[in-house]
C-alpha cells in the first residue's frame, strides 16, 4: 500500500525528539480522552438499552401485543370478532378478557385493584403469566378462584387458601340506593411479574366469574392478540381497526405504554447527549496538541513549503495526526467499551434493590452493534472537525519567517 507524504510526515510528528516529550504526553492524553468518553457512552447506552428491554419484556409478559375493544364498552359477539382477527397477518393468537376496578378486601385490610377476568388456557397463548406463577397454577383456575400479584399477597397478607371478598361500587339497585355486589372468591395462585405497578394492583378470575360479577352477561371488555413480531404490533393494530370498522378500534403495546417508552427513550437520547460533550472535551485535547505541534514544528513546515510543498499538502499532514489520535482513541474506546458490558452482563456483580428498579436484581446491559457504531461515528466525526483549525494555521504559515533567521 502506498503512503502519501503528508501521512508519513504525519506519523512521524507523532513520535517527538526528547526534547518535545510534552508533545507525546499531550498526545496520550487526547487519546485516552476520546477512548474514555467512547468507553463511557457505550457503556451507559448498554446499560440503558438493556433496561428499555427488560421492562418491555416484563410488561409484555403481563399484558398482551395487541387489545381490541370497542366503543360500547363491551363486546357482546366476540367469538365472531375472534374469528375475523385470527385470519389477519402476523396474529398468532387471541383472547377474551374482561377489565374492571373493584376493592379487594382481606381479614384485616381493603385494597382497590384492577381485576381481569380472563379463560386460562386460551391466557396461555397470549401473555406469559403462566411463567410468573409462584404458588399454584394457571391452569387451576376456577370460577370461584383468584389469582393476585405478590405484592398485593403481602399487603392483604392473604395466601392461597385464604377467602377474600371482592366488592364493586356498581351493585344492585334497592328502594334505599345501589348496593354494592359482593363475591367471595379462594386464592388458588400468586404470581410474580417483577413489576410492582402489577404486582400489588392487579388480579385475576375467570372470564365467567368476571361477566357475573361486572353484570357483562355474555359481554367482555376486549380481546388480547398475540402477534409474531412485536415491532409490527402497530401496523397489525391499525390492520386489524380498519378491518373491524366501528365501533372497535384496537391499540398496540407502544400505544398502551407511549409514557413509559418516550421517557426511556427521551432519557437515552439525553444521556447520549451529555456523555458526547466527554469526547468534545477530548477533541479540545487534539486542538491543542496539534497547536503545539504547529509551533515547534514551524521550521519544518517552513522547509516543505519552499521545496514545493502546497497549502493542501502541508493541512493534510496535521490532519491526518488528528485522524490518527481520533481513529486510535475511538477504536480503544469501543475495544474497552466492550470489555466492560460483557463483564457486567457475564459477572452480575452490581446489584440492584428490585423492589425500586421494577424487580431488577442486577445492571443490565444490552450489546447492539447500531449503538457501538452510533458512538464510533460521532466520536471520529468530532475528532475529525478538531483537525481543521490547527491543520487550517499550519497551511497559512508564512515560511519566510520560520527560515529568516536559519
Amino acid at each position: 500500500m502506498k503512503i502519501t507524504y503528508e501521512l508519513f510526515i504525519g506519523l512521524r510528528y507523532l513520535k517527538a525528539k526528547k526534547k518535545q516529550r510534552s508533545i507525546s504526553v499531550n498526545t496520550a492524553i487526547s487519546i485516552g480522552g476520546v477512548a474514555l468518553g467512547v468507553m463511557a457512552t457505550i457503556v451507559v447506552l448498554s446499560v440503558m438499552t438493556g433496561a428499555q428491554d427488560y421492562l418491555r419484556e416484563r410488561i409484555l409478559g403481563i399484558k398482551s401485543h395487541v387489545a381490541v375493544m370497542d366503543y360500547g364498552g363491551g363486546i357482546k359477539d366476540y367469538r365472531d370478532v375472534m374469528e375475523k382477527v385470527k385470519s389477519r397477518s402476523h396474529v398468532v393468537s387471541s383472547a377474551p378478557f374482561v377489565y374492571g376496578q373493584a376493592m379487594l378486601t382481606s381479614e384485616t385490610k381493603a385494597l382497590g385493584i384492577v381485576v381481569r377476568g380472563i379463560i386460562p388456557e386460551m391466557e396461555k397463548e397470549v401473555t406469559e403469566l403462566s411463567g410468573y406463577m409462584r404458588e399454584g397454577r394457571l391452569e387451576s383456575l376456577s370460577d370461584e378462584g383468584i389469582i393476585i400479584g405478590k405484592e398485593l399477597s403481602r399487603n392483604l397478607a392473604a395466601f392461597p387458601g385464604d377467602k377474600l371478598k371482592l366488592l364493586s361500587p356498581f351493585g344492585t339497585m334497592t328502594p334505599l340506593g345501589p348496593v354494592p355486589k359482593v363475591m367471595v372468591f379462594e386464592v388458588t395462585g400468586v404470581f410474580d411479574s417483577g413489576m410492582y405497578e402489577f404486582d400489588s394492583n392487579l388480579a385475576y378470575i375467570s372470564l365467567k366469574g368476571a361477566q357475573e360479577f361486572f353484570n357483562l352477561g355474555g359481554s367482555v371488555t376486549g380481546i388480547d392478540i398475540r402477534v409474531d413480531d412485536i415491532y409490527k404490533a402497530g401496523a397489525v393494530a391499525n390492520d386489524i381497526t380498519q378491518t373491524l370498522g366501528l365501533p372497535y378500534f384496537a391499540r398496540d403495546w407502544m400505544k398502551m405504554n407511549r409514557n413509559l417508552f418516550s421517557a426511556l427513550k427521551l432519557e437515552k437520547i439525553v444521556m447520549f447527549i451529555i456523555l458526547i460533550i466527554i469526547v468534545c472535551v477530548a477533541a479540545f485535547n487534539i486542538v491543542s496538541t496539534l497547536i503545539m505541534i504547529v509551533m515547534e514544528k514551524s521550521r519544518e513546515i517552513a522547509i516543505l513549503k519552499s521545496m514545493g510543498a502546497t497549502n493542501r499538502g502541508i493541512m493534510n499532514i496535521f490532519m491526518a495526526q488528528g485522524i490518527i489520535i481520533g481513529l486510535t482513541g475511538t477504536l480503544l474506546g469501543v475495544i474497552s467499551g466492550y470489555a466492560v458490558c460483557y463483564i457486567l452482563k457475564t459477572y452480575q456483580f452490581i446489584t440492584l434493590p428490585s423492589d425500586i428498579y421494577y424487580g431488577l436484581t442486577h445492571l443490565p446491559v444490552k450489546i447492539k452493534v447500531f449503538d457501538f457504531l452510533l458512538v464510533s461515528a460521532t466520536a471520529f466525526g468530532i475528532s475529525l472537525i478538531a483537525t481543521l483549525y490547527p491543520s487550517w494555521q499550519a497551511a497559512r504559515l508564512d515560511p519566510i519567517e520560520p527560515l529568516r533567521y536559519e
